[in-house]
């Protein structure tokens, strides 16, 4: 067996995502999870020396299909600006050998969207109707693309700040929902949504939960900004919250972190996570109240999708 793993650039890693099923891929890791098969430990976040930035590691070990591996995406400052990549190295658990070296840009889009997905199809009502965006770059657009066809949608709109002066990423929108309307204002899209996917990267609260006109389930992720967080963290307290691992999430999402030093919330009051509503030691929520579901992105999601894409290649 060559120890000389294939090192797959972003074009490729599009393509052949593009051949994989990314929500049945993270369903079936969630399901390992919870029977003991994968291990996922936390986020390691490393700095470098004099203040020039820093890497975040995100390992994971998917022992059914005999991979391990790890993520890394460095946070490189410079005059122009930070640089910030990440590269998702897949390992043989038989051999020791590196099987693939792949540009992680496309999978962690995929993977934060793909999450949400499963979250949205695992919690979400089974009438949902209303669908509310709130940002329009590219995981925005991934999240409608795996978001669109899990409930029978009578409504979706999209809103950010800049997608008003953007006909093109309007124009891209509307060719993956043709129904799909872009809002003017963030009320406009929040009216009487019952699912709201927050796809910022803001590292501040893009909406309060409580001028919402009736319960909803609200998704959020993770970006680069030190304790990012895209609704307030006090708003935990007044809401069902779910996450994509208990074990690790808490321990990086910023309005958690905040909540609990400053808010009175407990990691105790988290309903459940991914692996428990894949595997039903959860129930799907009643909703009279706010559901929140917040996803920090887990070195497995990447590894899962890294060894689909090695079985393609392979």
């Amino acid at each position: 067996m060559s120890s000389t793993p294939y090192v797959i650039d972003q074009t490729q890693a599009r393509e052949l995502l593009a051949r994989i099923d990314v929500p049945q891929t993270l369903r079936k890791l969630f399901r390992d999870l919870a029977a003991g098969n994968a291990v996922q430990p936390a986020q390691q976040l490393v700095e470098f020396p004099q203040g020039a930035g820093d890497f975040i590691n995100y390992l994971g070990v998917l022992a059914e299909d005999g991979v391990y591996g790890v993520k890394t995406s460095p946070y490189i400052v410079r005059e122009q600006g930070p640089l910030v990549t990440a590269w998702t190295l897949l390992m043989s658990m038989q051999t020791g050998q590196p099987l693939l070296l792949c540009d992680a840009g496309e999978l962690t889009t995929a993977r934060t969207a793909a999450t949400t997905a499963v979250a949205v199809d695992a919690l979400a009502p089974l009438d949902a109707r209303r669908l509310a965006i709130i940002g329009s770059g590219k995981v925005a657009q991934a999240h409608l693309h795996y978001v669109k066809s899990l409930r029978d949608w009578k409504s979706i709109s999209a809103y950010s700040p800049s997608l008003q002066e953007d006909p093109e990423t309007q124009a891209l929108l509307r060719a993956a929902a043709p129904g799909l309307t872009i809002a003017t204002r963030l009320e406009a899209a929040l009216a009487d949504a019952d699912v709201i996917m927050l796809c910022t990267s803001s590292a501040g609260p893009v909406i309060d939960p409580a001028a919402l006109s009736k319960p909803a389930l609200i998704t959020s992720i993770s970006t680069n900004a030190p304790r990012a967080h895209e609704v307030p963290p006090q708003s935990l307290n007044d809401m069902q919250v779910f996450c994509d691992y208990r074990l690790t999430t808490p321990g990086s999402a910023g309005e958690m972190l905040i909540a609990v030093e400053q808010h009175g919330w407990s990691t105790d009051s988290i309903m459940g996570d991914l692996a428990d509503l894949l595997s039903e030691k959860v129930q799907r929520p009643d909703y009279h109240r706010h559901v929140f579901f917040r996803s920090i992105g887990l070195g497995l999601e990447d590894i899962a999708l890294a060894n689909a894409i090695y079985h393609l290649k392979h």
